[in-house]
């Protein structure tokens, strides 16, 4: 058996529809929020922000009751939610009557080993995002998060060990808690250095890296592929730095796709969910000696993983709202449309978009581009992420093919071997009819297919406009620098909320907020590049001219045309099988 490094997946890595296009339904704190139509109500919404899928950061009470490094204030409140991107809200009775920011869940783990109550993550914290224009806040659901989430565990670590360290700090702690006896501080302080220790690990050595990321960005490879071969089996030899900052991708129109991730890595749904939250503090039993010890085992909620990813199959992209960012110009929306049939369709499926040919269970899934490194020129460093081997220990016995009891492996082998155990084992625990595992599976045909060699997904522009900075790697800040020659775009800009809706972008005229710069390993803006110069090795069209430039971003500003347009879920009866010259996966 041979597997590629390559080729391993990781995430980087997921109801009745409103009838408007915009709705200031619902109150952040003091802050009307505006809500676009996407399909979802906003019971779905409360659902998909709060409901948790296993990740257990630390204990629950600790959370809600500590205190920032430095201060009193407390780390959950909304000003240090908003300081690292995420989303503040108002306490809700039915889902959220702690007020936690959108993306961060209350997890109740009932297995004796982890027993207790938890803070954790779920996918909204970072495919989740909201853009600021003029003092309005405008929600994308399952859109690109402004998470600095290296920025976030490393404030929770300094806090932690602030807690720990400072008698001040903890008697604070104790009594907002409702601690009142020695025996009882005594175990506080006891759940305390656990938490400490387990999220110090975390910062310090499983997403460990010489680079700063910021918002919008984070390397899920290294925290999944880290916690699973050296973080969990306690095998420290394994280790190696996170070095590939990845922009977190937009949601809608994933369940839908031939392939998901930017490396076009995944098409299984079940494996896509699991190894997001097996990335973010997810309880995993990687040390037992056999399985009946409860080797493989895992605090993963499945059935909270499907209802979110059902939620998903149904989530529309956003339309521009013209009322609040600008009319469009329609001249230049029907200039832009054709230079975009004629330019970009190529890589970038177009509704109604073409689709595969049905497999078995009548599912067809979006055909999406599928452009590799070497022609598109964009950032390699997503495929050169991992060590080479890894030593595999007491995990031998259990490795796939012909590296069963080998004392060292591909890291890939050893990733993909221990991923599907404990997918199985999670699956195993629901005792699910046939019907209900090729649904929870998302109607997938196995044995899957392998995924294409070094290439980067091409997916359809709809929402395009509401998801910057843009790239894999976030580093080009709007539309209008992703159409023009690579070498002309800016070099260095500060990364925040705010949102400039001429360039379609980051708004990049002021002085705060996070500065990439992209000369920095990992941040390169080559790439994707429109020269008079013969096509590949990274220039992917002719040069345009200035006006065709805006032509084609007010075509991109324009789609979806319709709001609450949802891609239906394996396919429309009327599909027309996809023909994109990258569709298939190149050649070896």
């Amino acid at each position: 058996m041979r597997i590629d490094l390559n080729r391993i997946i990781v995430a980087a890595g997921g109801l009745c529809a409103v009838a408007w296009s915009v709705s200031a339904a619902a109150q952040s704190g003091n802050d009307s929020v505006i809500y676009l139509n996407q399909g979802w109500s906003q019971a779905d919404r409360e659902m998909y922000y709060q409901t948790s899928q296993g990740s257990a950061a630390m204990s629950y009470d600790i959370y809600l009751n500590l205190e920032v490094a430095g201060s009193q204030e407390l780390f959950r409140s909304n000003a240090n939610s908003e300081r690292f991107g995420l989303t503040p809200q108002a306490a809700n009775p039915r889902t959220n009557p702690d007020a936690l920011p959108v993306g961060v869940t209350k997890t109740v783990v009932t297995e004796p080993r982890w027993k207790g109550t938890y803070a954790g993550l779920n996918c909204a914290a970072c495919h989740n995002s909201q853009l600021n224009y003029k003092g309005k806040r405008i929600r994308i659901d399952g859109g690109v998060g402004a998470f600095d989430m290296m920025g976030y565990v490393g404030a929770l670590d300094d806090a932690m060990q602030a807690t720990i360290a400072d008698a001040s700090k903890f008697a604070r702690l104790a009594k907002a808690i409702g601690i009142s006896t020695p025996a009882a501080e005594s175990e506080l302080r006891q759940r305390a250095e656990r938490d400490a220790a387990r999220v110090h690990e975390y910062r310090s050595v499983t997403i460990q890296t010489p680079l700063v990321y910021g918002p919008h960005r984070m390397d899920a490879v290294s925290s999944l592929i880290g916690r699973l071969t050296m973080t969990e089996p306690g095998i420290r030899e394994n280790w190696f730095p996170s070095l590939a900052p990845t922009k977190i991708p937009f949601l809608w129109n994933a369940p839908q796709s031939s392939w998901v991730q930017w490396r076009a890595e995944q098409q299984s749904p079940l494996r896509r969910n699991m190894v997001e939250v097996g990335g973010v503090f997810l309880f995993m039993d990687l040390r037992s000696k056999t399985p009946e010890e409860g080797l493989f085992n895992s605090a993963a909620e499945l059935l909270n993983v499907a209802k979110i990813e059902d939620a998903l199959n149904r989530l529309a992209p956003p339309k521009w709202p013209e009322e609040i960012l600008g009319k469009l110009d329609r001249g230049k929306v029907r200039a832009g449309e054709a230079l975009f049939a004629e330019n970009c369709a190529k890589c970038h499926n177009k509704w109604p978009y073409g689709w595969t040919e049905p497999n078995k269970y009548g599912k067809r899934w979006i055909e999406v581009g599928l452009v590799p490194q070497t022609y598109v020129g964009t950032d390699p460093g997503q495929f050169a992420d991992t060590l080479p081997y890894a030593l595999t220990k007491q995990l031998a016995p259990y490795l796939l093919g012909d590296y069963k009891d080998k004392p060292i492996a591909p890291t890939g082998v050893l990733y993909v071997s221990l991923q599907e155990r404990i997918d199985a084992a999670a699956v195993a625990k629901l005792k699910l009819s046939e019907e209900e595992l090729i649904k929870i599976n998302g109607y997938r045909e196995f044995p899957l297919p392998p995924p294409p060699y070094r290439v980067y997904k091409a997916a359809p522009r709809d929402g395009v406009w509401a998801t910057p900075p843009f790239m894999h790697n976030g580093s080009v800040p709007n539309l209008y620098e992703m159409l023009v020659p690579a070498d002309e775009r800016t070099k260095k800009f500060y990364v925040g909320r705010e949102f400039d809706p001429v360039k379609v972008g980051v708004d990049t005229s002021g002085s705060t907020g996070f500065l990439l710069d992209t000369s920095v390993r990992g941040n390169s803006n080559a790439g994707h590049s429109f020269e008079d110069k013969p096509l590949g090795n990274g220039v992917v069209g002719r040069k345009f001219t200035d006006d065709e430039r805006w032509a084609l971003v007010e075509y991109l500003k324009s789609i979806p045309e319709e709001a609450g347009r949802v891609t239906p879920f394996g396919g429309p009866a009327d599909a027309k099988t996809g023909n994109q010259p990258w569709g298939k996966a190149p050649p070896r």
